[in-house]
């Protein structure tokens, strides 16, 4: 059965070899000591049957096991628990988030891992395990803590990406006369609402669990953990939260500073606008075709010749008209 990427039973909270997962299961339940983990990865409906025939699990979880893309939740039904729980994955080239899932079948002396994409690996959560028997003699909601510990802290290791990823927006937006890049921003809020996708619920649901399961399915013992998962949980969430209402406060600076520029650039463009329009004004006037215009008949004698000189005397109204705008425009600041 290829689809099964490791499986063992634990008694006494050491590993063991792992045979027909039906006869297993028998002798387990007979003994009531210790219970079956099998791990699973990207099961197709086929393959995720053959575990179901041995197994007996619920239909509507199975259902949801094998198509994926769930919301995080806890469901308890008659005889087992399903879990689904949003895997984070920070890749570094593209300052992206990659989604996946992680699905838990909890049950009567098993437990069924099943992992949709690359993200938070179940091997390293496993041998951890094995190496503190003292924590798996509690049982198969050991798994689930470990897993779901594994989950959260990865959570952590994103969070920390994603605030230096804000804090150099930040800096680029408020420390920069460019103002930032608005995809950047956009892109990163889109990261930010799929890690809130991921933690959010899942905080809600695992409060509710705590409370339904306490001291049924969920023991005293390991109570405490499962609490201290759930701090992380929320620490994690009023960061995600914190940063929305950031990235929100930093797309307002950055519209407002490219408006600022607009307004700006706006201002010099009039500014030459209004200089060029003096001397076009004049040309315009005199480019005119009136039968007589005394300012272009004007003339002196210099040594025996006739020289016209209006012609001079309009280009020097223009330059002087074009210079007087153009102080007046730096000392106001629009140029």
């Amino acid at each position: 059965m290829g689809v099964i990427v490791d499986k063992a039973i634990y008694r006494n909270g050491r590993r063991q070899g792992c045979g027909d997962l039906s006869d297993e299961l028998d002798v387990l339940r007979l003994s009531q000591d210790g219970f079956l983990w099998i791990g699973l990865k990207d099961p197709t409906d086929e393959e995720f049957e053959l575990v179901n025939e041995e197994l007996h699990l619920h239909p509507l979880a199975v259902e949801d096991a094998v198509n994926g893309h769930q919301r995080a939740k806890i469901e308890k039904y008659e005889s087992s628990v399903f879990v689904v729980l949003k895997t984070l994955r920070y890749i570094e080239s593209t300052s992206d988030i990659e989604t996946g899932e992680v699905m838990l079948f909890i049950g009567d002396r098993f437990v069924v891992t099943v992992r949709h994409g690359e993200g938070n690996p179940l091997a390293g959560v496993r041998q951890r395990l094995e190496t503190e028997p003292e924590r798996l003699e509690h049982g198969s909601m050991t798994v689930l803590h470990a897993v779901m510990d594994s989950v959260v802290d990865n959570y952590l290791v994103v969070d920390r990406e994603v605030r230096k990823d804000l804090e150099a927006i930040e800096e680029q937006v408020l420390g920069s006369e460019v103002g930032g890049e608005a995809n950047t921003i956009y892109r990163l809020k889109r990261e930010v609402l799929e890690f809130r996708r991921a933690s959010q619920p899942l905080a809600d649901t695992l409060t509710q669990f705590m409370e339904r399961a306490r001291g049924q399915a969920l023991s005293e013992e390991m109570l405490p953990f499962f609490r201290d998962v759930a701090d992380h949980l929320r620490l994690v969430n009023d960061h995600v939260e914190s940063y929305d209402r950031l990235l929100t406060d930093v797309l307002s600076a950055h519209l407002a500073s490219v408006s600022v520029k607009q307004n700006e650039d706006m201002r010099r463009i009039s500014a030459w606008v209004a200089i060029a329009a003096v001397p076009t004004m004049i040309a315009g006037i005199y480019g005119m075709n009136f039968q007589s215009i005394p300012e272009l008949t004007v003339s002196m004698h210099v040594g025996g010749r006739e020289i016209y000189y209006g012609y001079f005397i309009a280009l020097g109204v223009m330059a002087a008209a074009c210079l007087g705008l153009f102080r007046a425009f730096k000392r106001s600041g629009w140029l």
